[in-house]
């Protein structure tokens, strides 16, 4: 098998595609770990789909989520400690089920996480 050939890299064509000067580089690891944790939250269709959901509704029931996804109630319930985890979510207890809404802090955090990038 013929390996490709290697050529040495002009350290011109590296920066050519880069013609903005380069921002300081400050390290925020607590930053970083926070974003993170809160990107592995919504690493999944369905966690998105749920957080979605409960933007539109700003609260509802387990039992209302679960009906908004082709899976089964118990796989809902995971992604929906996932969420509460990551503090995405929060949710009380009402009788003999639980009401979930959106964590209007955590959304903002995430956005200015991203952002910061």
């Amino acid at each position: 098998m013929d390996q490709p050939e290697q050529r040495p890299m002009n350290p011109e064509a590296a920066t050519s595609c880069c013609a903005a000067a380069p921002a300081a580089f400050t390290a925020q690891p607590e930053d970083d770990e926070r974003l993170a944790a809160l990107c592995k939250a919504l690493a999944h269709p369905h966690r998105v789909h749920i957080l979605r959901f409960l933007l539109a509704q700003r609260a509802c029931f387990a039992g209302e989520i679960a009906e908004q996804l082709p899976v089964a109630a118990s796989t809902v319930s995971q992604h929906l400690t996932q969420l509460r985890d990551a503090g995405l979510i929060k949710g009380e207890v009402d009788g003999p089920r639980r009401c979930y809404c959106v964590a209007p802090e955590a959304l903002a955090q995430l956005k200015q996480l991203v952002a910061a990038l």
